[in-house]
């Protein structure tokens, strides 16, 4: 059995989170493996950050044991995005659709956040977890680490990780989280959406598993001793034609700017751990999972949360699986 250590990293995208979701369903019935078991370390950003949760979230019975299954965490997706894409024609009306205000009220994500998460905290969860988001107030990048949360100053409950991480600019607000113990009295920070500066996690991964493995050396782990399987929510199918985007002003700029800002973060960390993985002796220790929207009839968008398009999204995720099944399995094999 290789003693590599193995990372999955989800990347962020709103409902599209259903077609990573549908490939560790996949992935967990033909290899038969579990992905709290399988896993050492696991990141995600948004909507990978709330699944990467939810696979490590503990069984209240036998904490040692997930509380879900891979197709428990997809039915999430099923049960609930109808509440958490919803909003009251008050509200459309108020925040003139979502110009003057967030598209959706936090209502119905947080109310499926604690149904599924409770009141537990983040060193409660089984494995390793690095989430990202993005501290607005200090301008810099948050991450929530499980294995660093037995510090009360880095611990925070579950539900609000997820809430912070997925906390999509001009979607929802963003968000107010406080740690178990806040260094300074009444502290807290404001996140939101990590996808706004690393979409794409698989670098975060990384860098984080050189940080806490080491090799047979004892040593800080290098590429060769890692691998990482980073798995994608669809490669985004809009394109913006000169003719049109010239005379953009700042209205028109802002859903062409956040669909750019994240695939292009994402593109980058593929990249740059493709040239890194290029230099170890077995390549393929690195691999990005990922499908074009393109070549479907789902609806990209990060909202469209209909029955339709959910079950379009997870037919998709199967075939991207049954595509990509021969690599994945080689990968297993590192």
């Amino acid at each position: 059995m290789s003693n590599l250590k193995k990372i999955l990293s989800i990347d962020g995208g709103g409902i599209r989170g259903i077609i990573p979701g549908q490939i560790m369903v996949e992935m967990e019935n033909e290899f038969g493996i579990k992905v709290s078991d399988y896993f050492d370390l696991i990141t995600g950003t948004s909507t990978g950050g709330i699944l990467a949760c939810a696979y490590l979230i503990p069984d209240k019975n036998d904490p040692k044991k997930p509380k879900f299954t891979a197709e428990q965490v997809v039915g999430l997706y099923f049960e609930r995005g109808g509440d958490i894409f919803d909003t009251t024609f008050f509200h459309k009306l108020r925040s003139m659709k979502g110009l003057l205000d967030e598209k959706y009220p936090d209502k119905g994500i947080k109310s499926a956040l604690k149904e599924y998460f409770g009141e537990v905290w983040l060193k409660d969860l089984l494995k390793p977890t690095v989430i990202t988001s993005y501290d607005i107030e200090n301008r810099k990048g948050h991450f929530f680490y499980q294995h660093k949360a037995k510090n009360p100053a880095y611990n925070f409950k579950v539900k609000d990780v997820c809430r912070a991480t997925s906390a999509a600019p001009t979607f929802f607000e963003c968000a107010r989280v406080k740690p178990e113990k806040p260094m300074k009295p009444k502290a807290g920070y404001a996140l939101i959406d990590g996808g706004v500066f690393v979409n794409n996690p698989a670098l975060v991964s990384y860098a984080e598993g050189r940080s806490i493995f080491t090799n047979k050396k004892g040593e800080d782990a290098r590429a060769q001793d890692m691998k990482i399987l980073s798995i994608g929510t669809g490669q985004s199918i809009q394109h913006y034609g000169y003719g049109k985007a010239k005379d953009w002003g700042m209205v028109q700029w802002v859903k062409p700017l956040i669909d750019i800002m994240m695939s292009g973060s994402a593109e980058v960390a593929d990249y740059e751990l493709g040239k890194i993985y290029g230099t170890v002796k077995n390549p393929n220790q690195y691999i990005r999972i990922n499908g074009n929207l393109k070549e479907t009839k789902v609806d990209p968008a990060m909202d469209c949360a209909t029955d339709k398009n959910m079950q379009l999204l997870k037919v998709f995720g199967t075939a991207i699986f049954k595509k990509n099944k021969r690599a994945i399995g080689e990968w297993l094999e590192c």
